[in-house]
This record gives C-alpha cells, structure tokens and sequence, in this order.
C-alpha cells in the first residue's frame, strides 16, 4: 500500500498538483505492481523561504539513506 509524499515549492496550480498525482499513481502501479486502490499521494506546498529549513535540512540531508534521487543544487550557495 504505497505512499506517496511530494513536498514543492508552493505557486503550483490545484490542476498540476492533480496530473501529478495521477502520473505518480500510473508510475506506482507500473514500478511496484499495485493496485490503484492501494495508492495514496499527498502534496504539500512548501514556502521557498522555509525550503532549506522545512525540507532541505531534515529530510534531504538528514536522511540520507531514504534518497534515491539526490537534487543537483546547493540550497547553501
């Protein structure tokens, strides 16, 4: 019963968040089999001034062993 969170930067129209939604539940049922049923994705907005504390920081750096992707910019720069 997969899962899935996406955090971004907030500005992103209601109709994008929902065709993301739908292509992540298309990529879900093809990856890992599942049924459409079983998978869940919730989106939240994320200010950009509070990127590097909110997310950056706890999620991306501090849990390395959880990132499959790494993002190519330095949030430090």
């Amino acid at each position: 019963m997969p899962h899935v969170i996406v955090k971004l930067a907030s500005g992103r129209t209601e109709e994008q968040k929902t065709t993301l939604a739908l292509r992540l539940t298309q990529a879900v049922r093809e990856v890992m089999g599942s049924s459409e049923d079983d998978i869940s994705v919730a989106v939240e907005d994320v200010l950009v001034a509070d990127w590097v504390e909110k997310v950056y920081v706890p999620e991306i750096q501090g849990r390395p062993e959880l990132i499959y992707k790494k993002p190519g910019y330095d949030p430090f720069k």
